[in-house]
């Protein structure tokens, strides 16, 4: 059998619930730390998670129906087997369905349908049940990708709680796919292979367990299947899960707040492919990988990643800003939006979207961020053409012009809108702080200073309006309609018109059930924006109301009726899991609630946001600014406020504010 790559993204649809208005939370934080559902009987209930290692990523869509019989097909991704012609979506993806599983018997006899009692989430999914009338056999399914493989493994483990011996095999099953030559790179054939890895009965006394293995993977034909050891893959998966737990930890006296952070963590993290081009992170989805973007990559993953402590993080997002540097040119022609199939390729079908200021913002707010002087240094020159294009584009109202915005025109932005104006600015501003550390001439510096004041001024002239009764902004030069982006100046430190703003952004005419609508009164919502608002709310000092939605949006992402992640948008991509959204959920935490604002190699501005009724907040084990510590906020007698950074026992900095101010950080060398 031969298949067209292609044609298996519109086959494989990923199912998803609806959006009914359901307050009750499905699924519940274990002790383990990760997420259970436990399935009831008459409730039918299908969701999706996606999954990802370096050479693999999986979207394993699970449900049960009425009578708890579980379902679970799923859709593997091969980032670097890449297919002709070399774009995005250029790669070999495959679905497997629930009736391609192998079939289980007991005591020689088919087994009609599994009964699910409990699915967990943590890095790896499980589910459990029980066969038979009596329950006589208890299973497990779980299922992972390779962390440096082009391999998802499904293990089953059967536990006899019967009286009596039984007699359990899962059939010897094989499916093997070959690729079309026409359609491979460079005319190579793939095979696409489903196996069971070590078939056979077992005979289970009563109390005994047996565990099989399937293989989903994938090699050039000719070439042999890789040989795989299921219990050395679940164990280096776990051990990888637990090392994005244990760095950057956020602790908090909410406790879903402490999870969802944590499992955000997970999969921003694991969404790294290793590819021809290096180490590239990649949103996922089922359609974005081993590609990078302005926004999701250089905007919005890697200033985070310092913090994380991750070295292949911090390797994938030196990488991109390397991969957009290399399209500076002499006559500051835009540089491409995204760098696709592995480095090969490029794509700028939307024209300028403010790529320059998604990059230039995010490598200087990485370079500060990371406290590397070699690779401030590296990177400086990318700063520096960007933000020189971006002085190109200034149009004769003082505001930075941009084809399109990031929503690369699914909603109209005008000749100039509020986003590529707004990151410019702070992105003059870190350059204005990045260059002082790297030593650079003091009249550049002031010239970087001077520019952000005269934007901030255009831009309060330019955008400041009265949208739909809110004293707030207007998106772009003609925009009547209220616009979740225009939480973006929040973010970026421009606090002139929070007050208005904040309320649109809480009105009913932009927030859902489901965040922020992306245009008043149109259903369609991009997490991306929510995001971004709770972060700004948060640093505006609005902390109540930025608290209560938080704690609404946390509960519904990680508890709720699609779990455990952020998600990209609604209706398009169905709710997919990208990886950089979670991202941005953690840089709520750093950049809001505890307001961390890189300032040089070794500093930063912190203006925390500590809830009234919390007595105290930590941020444990942060990798920035050249040093691994810890940063612990406090509520003292009088309703002052303690931050304390401390390393390894020691203090480091302790400081009493009032709360509401800054504190300036300064950390060693």
């Amino acid at each position: 059998m031969k298949f067209s790559p292609f044609a298996l993204i519109l086959a494989s649809a990923i199912v998803l619930p609806g959006r009914a208005d359901d307050t009750t939370n499905r699924w519940f934080i274990d002790s383990d730390g990760g997420i259970t559902w436990k399935v009831r009987r008459n409730a039918p209930h299908n969701d999706n998670i996606e999954m990802s290692g370096k050479k693999v990523s999986v979207i394993v869509t699970y449900g049960v129906d009425k009578n708890s019989a579980f379902r679970t097909d799923k859709l593997v991704v091969f980032p670097t087997y890449r297919t002709v012609p070399a774009a995005t979506k250029s790669l070999v993806i495959f679905p497997f369905k629930d009736e391609d599983s192998p079939r289980l018997l007991m005591n020689r006899n088919p087994v009609a349908a599994q009964t699910v009692t409990r699915i967990h989430h943590r890095g790896i999914m499980t589910a459990s049940g029980t066969v038979g009338r009596g329950k006589e056999l208890g299973w497990t399914r779980t299922i992972f990708p390779s962390i440096d493989k082009p391999m998802v493994i499904e293990e089953y483990t059967f536990t006899n709680n019967s009286t009596r011996d039984l007699i359990v095999e899962l059939e010897d099953t094989r499916k093997i796919v070959r690729t079309d030559p026409a359609y491979g790179l460079d005319g190579a054939s793939y095979e696409v292979s489903m196996r069971v890895l070590d078939p056979g009965e077992r005979t289970l006394k009563p109390g005994e367990s047996a565990t099989t293995s399937v293989a989903y993977g994938i090699a050039k034909s000719g070439d042999p299947l890789l040989v795989v050891d299921a219990a050395a893959e679940e164990k280096a998966r776990c051990s990888l899960v637990d090392s994005y737990l244990s760095e950057l930890q956020l602790e908090t006296p909410d406790r879903v707040l402490n999870t969802a952070f944590g499992f955000a963590k997970i999969r921003t993290t694991e969404s790294i492919f290793l590819t021809k081009g290096g180490l590239m992170h990649g949103p996922g989805g089922g359609r974005y990988y081993a590609a990078i973007w302005a926004n999701d990559q250089a905007e919005y993953a890697n200033p985070f990643f310092p913090f994380l402590g991750d070295p292949s993080a911090v390797e994938s997002a030196i990488n991109a800003y390397h991969m957009f540097a290399k399209y500076m040119n002499d006559k500051y022609t835009p540089i491409p939006s995204s760098i696709v199939a592995e480095g090969a390729a490029t794509w700028h079908g939307a024209g300028d979207r403010g790529d320059m200021a998604m990059i230039a913002y995010g490598a200087a707010r990485f370079s500060l961020a990371y406290g590397n002087a070699d690779t401030a240094r590296d990177l400086w020159p990318l700063v520096e053409w960007c933000l020189e294009y971006l002085n190109r584009q200034v149009n004769s109202e003082g505001v930075v012009a941009s084809h399109r915005d990031e929503l690369e025109g699914r909603f109209p932005c005008g000749p100039a809108n509020l986003c590529t104006s707004s990151l410019c600015y702070d992105a003059l501003n870190s350059a204005a702080m990045l260059g002082r550390e790297l030593g650079k001439p003091e009249s550049q510096l002031a010239d970087y200073q001077q520019r952000a004041k005269a934007l901030r001024d255009a831009m309060e002239k330019y955008f400041n309006a009265n949208v739909e009764g809110f004293e707030t902004y207007r998106y772009y030069n003609s925009n009547t309609v209220l616009r979740a982006w225009i939480c973006i100046p929040l973010t970026v430190g421009i606090y002139d018109r929070a007050e208005g703003t904040i309320n649109a952004l809480f009105s009913p005419r932009l927030w859902t059930q489901d965040g922020l609508a992306t245009e008043a009164g149109k259903e369609t919502f991009w997490d991306r924006s929510t995001l971004y608002a709770l972060r700004g709310v948060f640093a505006a000092g609005e902390t109540p109301r930025a608290l209560e939605h938080l704690e609404y949006y946390s509960n519904r992402r990680l508890l709720g009726e699609h779990v455990p992640y952020p998600v990209e948008a609604y209706p398009e991509g169905n709710q997919s899991h990208l990886a950089a959204e979670s991202a941005l959920y953690c840089r709520i935490y750093i950049e809001g609630m505890f307001g961390i604002r890189p300032t040089g190699l070794r500093s930063f501005d912190c203006t925390p946001r500590l809830p009234k009724e919390w007595p105290s907040m930590a941020l444990k084990r942060i990798h920035a600014f050249g040093n691994v510590f810890d940063l612990a906020i406090s509520r003292m007698d009088g309703g002052k406020l303690q931050v304390q950074a401390t390393a390894g026992g020691q203090v480091l900095q302790s400081s009493v504010i009032d709360d509401g101010k800054t504190v300036s950080v300064s950390l060693p060398k």
